[in-house]
């Protein structure tokens, strides 16, 4: 694939995130989100990235993952880069806004182990816009390489929807129901295999296990891979943007399944978020022939999280 960039900036360290979601805040009013839209052509690259060990397991305890294995979990490069593509999103040439920016899906495609102790370069982009029936849809890509090899070991494929009226003309992407709840979330997939369009229909997948949440899932996540968005945080914070309690991370909803659900050393995983999962609460996680999903608790109806993971190469 051909990365549709223009330059290349190279970063000195990780860009520290609050600085970014201020930014990103105040320029959000002056936006005016359309498929067709300019956006950043820079390719922002991080060297030398070595993983904190600390933090590290911290995740792996939120999420659910073993800890003290040299191996990085299946969704980490993602917090890894989370800060570098904020870079992109947070400035003045993305033309979507930061606040109200929903992630609707993520694609991963990781062709070796990572190893914890290893060293690695870290990029993102933006790929590109696309017009979604509820707006417009940005696709962040973020890679990590290792080794000096020029195919990353690791890539992703992130789908973030900026709501906005349409003119009836745009049409859902391929996969994408007819009507699906979406998860406002936090600020991949053409590399990624779709999940199957008809899953969210042909009834759960059988029930594995049943989680309560706590009410701090949020802020432990939050402290663990640094995206304290604060509709996560706390209910006074959540109910400022439309929520009647605080909202579980996407990321940690597809980490803490993918967590119980296993995932090979060389992997295709992709995710479609589809409904809030508020906190505290309690889901059922199911799973099935590759695919897993997680649902509402009780009668389980609402379904807040499909995926599925298949071998590399499939």
């Amino acid at each position: 694939m051909t990365v549709p960039t223009a330059s290349t900036g190279t970063l000195a360290g990780v860009p520290s995130l609050p600085p970014l979601l201020l930014r990103g805040a105040l320029l959000s009013p002056l936006k005016r989100p359309r498929p067709d839209a300019d956006f950043p052509r820079t390719r922002l690259v991080l060297p030398g990235l070595r993983v904190d060990l600390a933090r590290l397991a911290a995740y792996e305890r939120v999420c659910g993952f073993p800890t003290g294995a040299d191996a990085l979990p299946v969704t980490y490069p993602h917090v890894l880069g989370f800060p570098v593509a904020m870079r992109l999103m947070s400035g003045r040439a993305f033309p979507l806004p930061l606040l109200g920016l929903v992630h609707t899906s993520i694609g991963i495609t990781r062709r070796a182990a990572l190893p914890a102790t290893g060293e690695y370069e870290l990029s993102a982009y933006v790929e590109g816009l696309s017009p979604h029936r509820r707006g417009t849809e940005a696709r962040v890509v973020t890679e990590l390489r290792a080794g000096g090899r020029a195919e990353p070991v690791w890539e992703s494929r992130s789908t973030y929807l900026a709501r906005h009226r349409v003119d009836g003309s745009a049409a859902p992407r391929d996969g994408e129901p007819a009507a699906a709840d979406t998860q406002d979330h936090d600020p991949t997939a053409a590399n990624a295999q779709h999940c199957d369009p008809t899953a969210a229909n042909a009834g759960p997948l059988p029930v594995r296990a049943e989680w309560r949440l706590a009410g701090d899932v949020g802020r432990r996540y939050g402290a663990a891979s640094g995206d304290r968005n604060p509709i996560h945080l706390h209910p006074f914070t959540a109910r400022l943007f439309g929520f009647p309690r605080a909202v579980a991370h996407g990321m940690w909803t597809v980490a803490r399944c993918l967590a119980e659900h296993g995932t090979p050393d060389a992997a295709v995983v992709r995710a479609d978020f589809r409904a809030p999962v508020l906190l505290p609460g309690t889901v059922v996680y199911g799973d099935g022939d590759g695919r897993f999903e997680l649902r509402g608790g009780g009668d389980g109806r609402r379904q807040h999280l499909r995926g599925e993971v298949v071998p590399y190469p499939a």
